[in-house]
Order: C-alpha cells, then sequence, then structure tokens
C-alpha cells in the first residue's frame, strides 16, 4: 500500500478475555488484524503475559503499534451481564478506554449483555433512543442484508423497532452502500396482518415511521428472504428471534460448506455484529469465534470508525427521534 492510498488510521481496544476460547483465538486474531491493515493500531485489554504472546509474535517495526492495558478479571459467559458495568473487567476497560478517546473503537467476543451493558453504561445512548441494538450483515444471493436484532434485547416495543429500523436503514447505506434500502420486519408469513401481536403492532409503527436515506418500507418478510435478498436489504426484528435466526443460518451455511462440491470459498456468516445506538463504536463478535473471526470484527471495527458511522447515526436520531404513537406491547 503506498502513502496515496494509506487508509486513516484506527486505534482499537481488544478484549483479550472475551469468549469461549479466550485469550488464544484473541491473540490469534488480533495478530492476523495487525498483518492486514498497516495503519492499524491495537490496545490490548488484558493480562499483560497474554498481551506479551501477540507483541513478542509481531515483527520489531509492528510493536510500537501495540499498547497494553493490564486487566485480569472477566466478565464469563455465564455470569449476569451487570458485571459489565464493573470497571476492573476487561470489556468494561475496553469501553473505557473508547470512552477516554484513547481508542477508536473497541472489540470484544465476551458474553454480549455485558458487553450491551457496559457500553451504555461507559458510552451512553444516543439522545431519544430507548435500546440500542447488535446490527449482523448477513450475505444474501442479492448482496448483504441486515439483520437487527441479533442478540442485545430480548423484549422489544413497537417504538424500539421503529428506531431499530431507522439505524438499520443508516448502517446499511453507509456501510453497504445501498441507496435507498428497503425495510422489512421479519414474520411467518409476509401478507400484512402475519404475526403475533408485536409483529401486527410493530408493522403499523414501521409503516408510519419516516426512514432515513430515502429508505422505504417494504413490508413482512419471511426467514428465507433474509439469505435470498432481494424484498428487503434490512430486516429488523427483536433480539430473541434474530439471534435464533442468525445462529440457524450459520448452521445451515456450515452444513452446505462441509458438503459442498463447489471449488470456491465456502459462505461464511460473518461472526461479529456492530452495536448500534451508543456513542462509539463496539463490535461483538460471536463468543465462539475463531482468530479469523476475531480479526474480522477488528477490520470491521476499523471500517466503521473510518466511515464514521457513529455520526451518521446520531444526525439519524437527532433531535431526539419519537416514534409514531402506537399501542404498545410489553411481553
Amino acid at each position: 500500500m503506498t502513502d496515496s492510498t494509506r487508509r486513516p488510521a484506527a486505534r482499537i481496544a481488544v478484549d483479550l478475555l472475551g469468549g469461549d476460547a479466550a485469550p488464544a483465538v484473541v491473540v490469534d486474531g488480533a495478530l492476523r488484524a495487525s498483518a492486514a491493515d498497516p495503519d492499524l493500531s491495537l490496545l490490548l485489554v488484558g493480562p499483560p503475559e497474554v498481551a506479551d504472546e501477540v507483541i513478542s509474535a509481531l515483527p520489531p517495526d509492528r510493536r510500537t503499534r501495540v499498547q497494553v492495558d493490564p486487566v485480569r478479571r472477566v466478565v464469563g459467559m455465564s455470569e449476569s451481564p451487570f458485571r459489565g458495568v464493573r470497571t476492573d473487567t476487561t470489556v468494561r476497560a475496553a469501553v473505557a478506554a473508547l470512552a477516554d478517546g484513547r481508542v477508536d473503537a473497541a472489540v470484544t467476543a465476551g458474553a454480549s449483555g455485558a458487553a450491551v451493558t457496559a457500553a451504555v453504561v461507559g458510552l451512553g445512548r444516543m439522545p431519544g433512543l430507548r435500546r440500542p441494538v447488535l446490527a449482523a450483515s448477513i450475505p444474501a444471493l442479492t448482496g448483504p442484508v441486515v439483520l437487527l436484532d441479533v442478540g442485545a434485547n430480548v423484549d422489544v416495543a413497537p417504538s424500539d423497532l421503529a428506531q431499530h429500523a431507522v439505524l438499520g436503514a443508516i448502517y446499511a447505506h453507509r456501510v453497504h452502500g445501498i441507496d435507498a434500502p428497503c425495510v422489512g420486519l421479519l414474520s411467518i408469513g409476509a401478507e400484512p396482518g402475519k404475526g403475533d401481536k408485536l409483529r401486527r403492532v410493530g408493522a403499523v409503527a414501521l409503516a408510519d415511521t419516516a426512514l432515513p436515506a430515502g429508505a422505504r418500507w417494504t413490508g413482512l418478510v419471511e426467514g428465507h428472504e433474509v439469505t435470498l435478498g432481494g424484498h428487503a436489504d434490512v430486516v429488523v426484528t427483536d433480539g430473541f428471534t434474530g439471534n435464533i435466526l442468525l445462529k440457524g443460518i450459520e448452521g445451515a451455511y456450515a452444513l452446505a460448506a462441509g458438503h459442498s462440491d463447489s471449488a470456491g470459498p465456502p459462505i461464511a456468516v460473518p461472526r461479529a455484529a456492530a452495536l448500534l445506538g451508543v456513542r462509539g463504536v463496539l463490535i461483538v463478535c460471536h463468543g465462539s469465534a475463531a482468530g479469523p473471526d476475531v480479526a474480522d470484527g477488528i477490520a470491521l471495527a476499523a471500517r466503521l470508525h473510518r466511515l464514521d458511522v457513529t455520526d451518521h447515526l446520531a444526525a439519524a436520531v437527532e433531535p431526539p427521534f419519537h416514534p409514531p404513537a402506537v399501542a404498545e406491547v410489553h411481553p
């Protein structure tokens, strides 16, 4: 890469202890990301001896791009999400570095609940936004489809779906270059009125929502349309069904890759999601992420920073966004 084509610098905090197979896979991911992006600097948040594994494996000229924030406590995958507020844990320390301006983004493969809690407490929500949302980009036949929520909020109200549709439309436009993205709501059928009460009332809220980036409401979509694409570029749902769908897609793609006669590379679902609606870039990788998945998460964090995604999302909800007045559903 020549000086004329160098990307803007990106400083990424990496939670060394987050994930089922941490720290080994995180060390692997950090090394891969550093090798792939010469304009990337890393703040390794975790035990110094683990960070030393990354630094010692780097060529001398790349070691200056790595710093260490020594933290030894981790929020376990089965522990309460509220442990994410503790300042002595790796996920909270990574978020604190972002809040303090020492880094441009943070990445963790730890428990998503703890990551969301740490971000809400450490970074704060965007004005008027009730609940941040995890957005994943699903490879579809017609191009990427943004699926949200994939795990941040198990229970939501119709107004949350409307707000998440706004964030998803901006994300699809800014990150994937989709002009006038079509926004749909995940349900059990495409016909109007299908689904449970949340879907029925949510469809009314979404139809009355002023979507940004030239986006338009396209109605209800079924699960298979997420991977086929074409009907909706952004698919909104609650975090319970979204997480189940995402993991089902991951499993189906893995099965297809194992039984494929194609000579091309297998299709894989990116195992990292962006937390939209907080004042900063936080990427949450799958808990069972491998080294390449962590590297992809770090690369995504750098890309979102370089695209000023947080500023564009904030502009979409400021002044505070108020969705249409509809009957709320609280399961």
